[in-house]
């Protein structure tokens, strides 16, 4: 009887144990996960930014705010079939310079988005293929991100450029194209602003 008491208190010893084991685990464990839950609520909103090569999200819509740009209204193909003229910008999410360029980029699509048509490729989506064809936007690319190449209605290029590269270098190129005066010979054109717009109509 002496031995069975001794007994049952070793296991209930052995019990108390155990479970004062599992506790100090439990608490361990939800420490850890309330630790990690401040860590994510503390953390800044997007670790990113122009001048890094991180991603965080598509550059035309964080960073030209200009979401009309993807996908564009035409493609590659159909653009070709209306004869129109083209301006292809590879590029990459994750560039620094790809980043600055969508700027320039999206003034393009402010003064001739309707006459050309503006077709930003992701370099990720062009197939590895050893030899493309002139239908085929992986033939323009030339290895490097941004780079703008500009076809005329025929399709033949007038303007090939690598990095970043001005807006007027761009409008220079379109101004041929479209048999427009240089830029030394008209009016740089420009939006009327919003409250002008309402002078005129009051008045």
């Amino acid at each position: 009887m002496i031995f069975a008491a001794l007994k049952q208190k070793n296991i209930i010893k052995f019990t108390i144990s155990q479970l004062n084991n599992i506790l100090t685990r439990s608490a361990v464990l939800i420490i850890a996960l309330c630790l990690i839950s401040l860590s994510w609520i503390w953390s800044p909103a997007a670790l990113a930014g122009i001048d890094d090569d991180r991603y965080d999200g598509n550059v035309y819509v964080v960073y030209a705010g200009n979401g009309s740009l993807i996908p564009p209204p035409l493609d590659f193909a159909e653009s070709r079939s209306r004869e129109m003229p083209i301006i292809l910008v590879y590029y990459v999410d994750d560039s620094s310079d790809c980043k600055k360029f969508s700027i320039v980029v999206s003034r393009m699509q402010k003064f001739y988005g309707r006459a050309a048509s503006i077709i930003p490729v992701t370099v990720d989506s062009i197939p590895l293929k050893a030899n493309y064809s002139p239908e085929e936007l992986g033939y323009y690319y030339q290895g490097f991100v941004p780079q703008t190449v500009i076809l005329d209605q025929e399709g033949k290029i007038v303007f090939d450029e690598q990095g970043q590269i001005a807006y007027e270098e761009v409008d220079d190129a379109l101004r041929e194209v479209f048999d427009l005066l240089p830029r030394s010979e008209s009016v740089e054109l420009k939006r009327r602003s919003f409250n002008e717009f309402n002078y005129e109509l009051v008045n």
